[in-house]
Order: C-alpha cells, then sequence, then structure tokens
C-alpha cells in the first residue's frame, strides 16, 4: 500500500505527463492550423477565389451579396473552377437558411416577385428576400459554370438546386430583374437533351 507521499508524488508525475502531453497536443494543432491556413491562402490565389469569399470586403455590401457577386463575376471572367469553389466555400451558410425561405414560400402559396422592370416599391420589397436573392446568384453561377466545364451529373444536381430557388430574383444594371431559376431551367433541359 502506498503512503499519502507516494500517492501524492505518483498523482504529480500523472499530471506533469497528462500537462507534457496537452501541451504537445497544443503545439501540434498550432502547427497544422497554421499549415493548412497558408496552404488554403496560397490555394485561393492560385484559383483566384478570395481568401475568404464569405466576409465582405467591399462596404457597400453584405456578406452574402458579396459572396454571390464574386460567383457571378468569376463565372462572367470565364473563371468557371474559382466560381464553384467560391460557391461550395460560403453554400452552408445561406444556403439552409434560404431554403426554408423558399418552402415557406411555397408552403403559404405566396406569388414569385415579378421579373422585368418594376416600380421603386416593388424593387425595394424583392431586394428585402436577399438572402435567396443572394442564394439563386451563387447557385445560377455554379450551375452555369459546372455546365460550361462539361461537368454533367453535378451540373445537373446544381440546376435542380437552383430550380428550387424560383422566388429569387437578380438585378440587372440595366434596369429590372430576371429569375435566376428560370435560366437554370432553361440550361438544364439543354443539358437533359444531350
Amino acid at each position: 500500500m502506498l503512503s499519502n507521499f507516494d500517492q501524492s508524488s505518483d498523482m504529480s508525475s500523472l499530471n506533469m505527463y497528462q500537462m507534457i502531453r496537452f501541451a504537445f497536443v497544443l503545439l501540434l494543432l498550432f502547427a497544422v492550423t497554421t499549415f493548412s491556413g497558408k496552404l488554403l491562402a496560397e490555394t485561393s490565389k492560385e484559383s483566384e477565389v478570395p481568401a475568404n469569399p464569405c466576409y465582405s470586403t467591399d462596404p457597400t455590401l453584405g456578406d452574402s451579396a458579396y459572396w454571390a457577386s464574386t460567383a457571378v463575376s468569376l463565372f462572367a471572367q470565364q473563371k468557371y473552377e474559382a466560381a464553384v469553389a467560391t460557391v461550395d466555400a460560403c453554400f452552408k451558410y445561406w444556403g439552409p437558411r434560404a431554403g426554408q425561405q423558399q418552402k415557406k414560400f411555397h408552403d403559404e402559396k405566396v406569388s414569385q416577385p415579378p421579373k422585368g422592370k418594376v416600380s421603386a416599391k416593388v424593387k425595394e420589397k424583392i431586394e428585402k428576400d436577399y438572402l435567396i436573392n443572394d442564394v439563386a446568384m451563387a447557385l445560377w453561377a455554379k450551375s452555369r459554370s459546372l455546365h460550361e466545364l462539361k461537368r454533367t451529373e453535378q451540373a445537373k444536381q446544381s440546376y435542380a438546386q437552383c430550380l428550387y430557388m424560383i422566388h429569387g430574383r437578380a438585378w440587372d444594371p440595366n434596369g429590372w430583374f430576371w429569375s435566376p431559376a428560370e435560366d437554370c431551367g432553361v440550361y438544364a433541359r439543354k443539358l437533359a437533351r444531350k
């Protein structure tokens, strides 16, 4: 049987061992996160995806709008891989909430917003549903990019997600709204015919 002195000595040895092990794990985690952060930053530079496309660097745009507009801009520049990576990087933040909003609109039989030129009052109302608009636009950019990359099966899945966001609207700088979901439908049908 151990005396109180021996027990406390064994306990302090055990605690010291645990502290060393804990310090080693922390050091290892620090090294891994530092290395992966550098790797991610380098990968982002190579693929032209912003280091973190989920957070706006533009004071005039919210985070989800920045994310969607970045994806659309990359698509327009024919940087399809980067557009897909941008959408995938942040979809988990806004996609589920936008999907729930779309489901609620469907369940409550809410009319789809108009397309084309609208009054200032209607424009303001459409813009209040910014999240579903941003997600619809991002999914459009991803779907079209996958289509251009000839990743047919992935494009079909992405088009299905885009089609679901039927209440989403995108503002054209020429002064009207259009439906990313309807445009996805046009390209999805073309893909289905092949």
